[in-house]
């Protein structure tokens, strides 16, 4: 872990070279977020509720679920962008490092611009809580807790899975967007205001739902089935077939020749 801190900083310490670019990527960030944003409190402007879920717990989905996606990009960006290793050669001297690979690979790229969003998540998750009248117990902490964790988790997953098929694509397709940007944007309301088709989905393949819909019934009073303050654990289950994959994908892989 020395090393992947090490590593931190100097990418930091990259990025504050340029510090007039980096404020106004800061910034653009912040309008974006608010955007975003905006387009939420639009829709509640016109309705008091989306299928029992009012303002404030949209919010708080919202925010954990941007914020887990957010920390992933700042601290776990190399993963994501696994695609440039590929093409640029880079992966084959990782391989020739007596160091963990994935390790490697996260100590290659960091994101410290997405700060902004991360931030801003984390506070409107916060204002959303203190607006929202929840009976809080010792479990429901707890669960408060596991949700933030099993969303950072699960945005790994997603993207270690993505970096695997990029030993096939060599570049990452816009297809992988359908699971990361894509999924988020749909994981930012409770999966249970869609359709079945697309809560069986999120929660049996892409388990969404146990990180923001089942353990927000519980937090939330709506279901006081004790197991879904546990169900964000599920995300960590979801991890292991992920690593596998990508594990097998490098087994596979063969150098891009560059």
């Amino acid at each position: 872990m020395k090393l992947y801190f090490k590593s931190l900083k100097l990418h930091f310490k990259s990025e504050m070279e340029y510090k007039g670019a980096f404020i106004i990527s800061i910034i653009s960030q912040f309008l974006l977020f608010f955007a975003q944003i905006f387009t939420v409190l639009a829709l509640f402007d016109k309705f008091s509720n989306i299928k029992g879920f009012t303002m404030y717990e949209v919010l708080l989905c919202y925010g954990i679920i941007t914020f887990g996606f957010a920390f992933n990009e700042v601290f776990m960006r190399g993963i994501d962008a696994f695609d440039k290793l590929i093409v640029d050669g880079s992966f084959d001297r990782l391989l020739l490092r007596p160091k963990n690979i994935m390790l490697q690979i996260l100590c290659s790229d960091a994101n410290f611009i997405k700060l902004a969003r991360l931030t801003l998540s984390l506070i409107v998750a916060i204002v959303s809580i203190l607006k929202l009248n929840i009976d809080w117990s010792i479990l429901k902490i707890l669960t408060l807790i596991l949700m933030f964790l099993s969303a950072i988790i699960i945005f790994f997953g997603i993207f270690t899975i993505a970096a695997a098929y990029c030993f096939i694509t060599v570049q990452g397709l816009e297809v992988r967007n359908l699971l990361t940007d894509g999924g988020r944007h749909m994981a930012q309301y409770p999966i249970g205001i869609f359709s079945k088709g697309f809560i069986f989905f999120f929660t049996f393949i892409i388990p969404y739902a146990f990180v923001n819909y089942y353990p927000l019934l519980y937090l939330l009073g709506k279901n006081d089935n004790h197991l879904f303050a546990f169900s964000p654990l599920i995300t960590i289950i979801y991890l292991i077939p992920c690593l596998l994959i990508f594990k097998l994908g490098m087994k596979k892989y063969s150098s891009t020749g560059s």
